[in-house]
């Protein structure tokens, strides 16, 4: 009987001290700058959040996917877009702003069709969408390109710093298309004009139409193309407001920096990072901290200001299964790239000369930890 009373309480809370909704590379060599690392935990049922990193001789791609509504669109792009950009740069000769264009561009049409393809049997396919950031570094040349409000800083040396903290800067090298950002409020009204409620203020937040509140994405079909609106099941139970014409776009912001010696690192991250850290503070937790698990370090410090914010600390909030851990933070992916070559990843590269790697997060970190835990 006291069995039969505690799983339902484990089903909840979970067991033992480990996050098991925690996964994380603490370390691995670049082959064209530095270190990285990665860390994601899960909150959602399905983890949203994707992300990758491929590497070879001459360049470093890194993706950070942020999905909303459902995973299947972050991991149509997991999928693709890699792919794309490949195809394009080999067509072209080079990555280009022209080729990431084209990338993301035929990335969103991929999907479209295969939305048109299964959204009658599957109306819930044209409401899935996904944030899109990413970044390729390449002869010394740094494109970064996103949908959406994930988001990459950059940490650099400020001018005359002696090495210091407070001689550390953090610059934001990417966009946040969030209309809860006065500026993208005003860019989204500004293309309306003749819609009044375009954005309104709603369960606390700006959101386009009431739905949603990023105005750039992969998918999110039925707020890009009216004509899913007709039907009426989907407007009764995905879309209840007809749109007359596309509400968000597919279209990134691209930034091209050269990539110079006070630039130390990189962090790429999806937005339930920077909900609760600010850019400064997540420069200055990677500054001061070890290389090694980084990226962990960053997600953990995360959660702990999340449980923070519900009178919590982080050693209760780790026991939260998923979904309900969904009520406390959201989904947070974290890539950090070093780019000073420290000696250690000097040696690592030269020994891996010619070779390509890819890794990508896991699509479920509570079933890979649990087959983990049974092996």
């Amino acid at each position: 009987m006291l069995e039969l009373c505690r799983r339902p309480l484990e089903m909840c809370f979970g067991k033992g001290s480990k996050d098991r909704l925690l996964w994380h590379m603490d370390l691995k060599p670049l082959h064209v700058s530095g270190d990285y690392s990665i860390a994601v935990v899960q909150a959602n049922s399905s983890l949203e959040d994707q992300a990758q990193v491929f590497t070879s001789p001459s360049a470093t791609f890194v993706g950070v996917y942020d999905g909303h509504g459902g995973p299947e669109a972050s991991r149509f792009i997991t999928k693709h877009l890699f792919s794309f950009l490949h195809k394009f740069t080999s067509e072209e000769g080079g990555i280009s702003e022209q080729v990431i264009m084209k990338a993301f561009s035929a990335t969103e049409e991929e999907f479209l069709h295969l939305v048109k393809q299964s959204w009658i049997s599957r109306p819930h396919i044209a409401s899935v969408g996904s944030c899109c950031l990413l970044g390729v570094i390449s002869n010394n040349l740094l494109h970064v390109a996103n949908l959406g409000d994930s988001r990459a800083v950059l940490g650099r040396k400020a001018q005359g710093g002696e090495g210091n903290c407070a001689d550390v800067v953090a610059e934001r090298l990417s966009t946040d298309h969030n209309v809860g950002v006065e500026q993208v409020r005003k860019e989204v009204e500004a293309l309306h004009p003749d819609d009044a409620h375009i954005v309104v203020h709603t369960r606390g937040v700006w959101r386009i139409k009431g739905i949603i509140q990023v105005s750039r994405s992969i998918g999110d079909v039925y707020l890009k193309k009216p004509e899913f609106d007709n039907n009426p099941l989907f407007q009764r139970f995905v879309c209840p407001i007809p749109l007359k014409r596309p509400v968000i776009t597919a279209e990134p912001s691209i930034l091209m920096r050269k990539l110079m010696a006070e630039d130390l690192f990189l962090i790429f991250a999806s937005d339930g990072l920077w909900e609760h850290l600010t850019d400064e503070a997540v420069v200055e937790i990677v500054f001061r901290s070890p290389r090694i698990g980084i990226a962990r370090r960053l997600v953990r410090a995360a959660l702990e200001e999340a449980a923070k914010k519900k009178e919590m600390i982080y050693k209760d909030l780790k026991k939260i299964e998923k979904g309900l851990r969904r009520h406390f933070h959201d989904d947070i992916t974290v890539i950090v790239i070093y780019l000073d070559h420290s000696q250690d990843s000097l040696n690592a590269w030269s020994k891996n000369q010619g070779v390509y790697d890819c890794i990508s997060t896991p699509v479920d970190i509570f079933s890979l930890n649990a087959d983990e835990a049974d092996l």
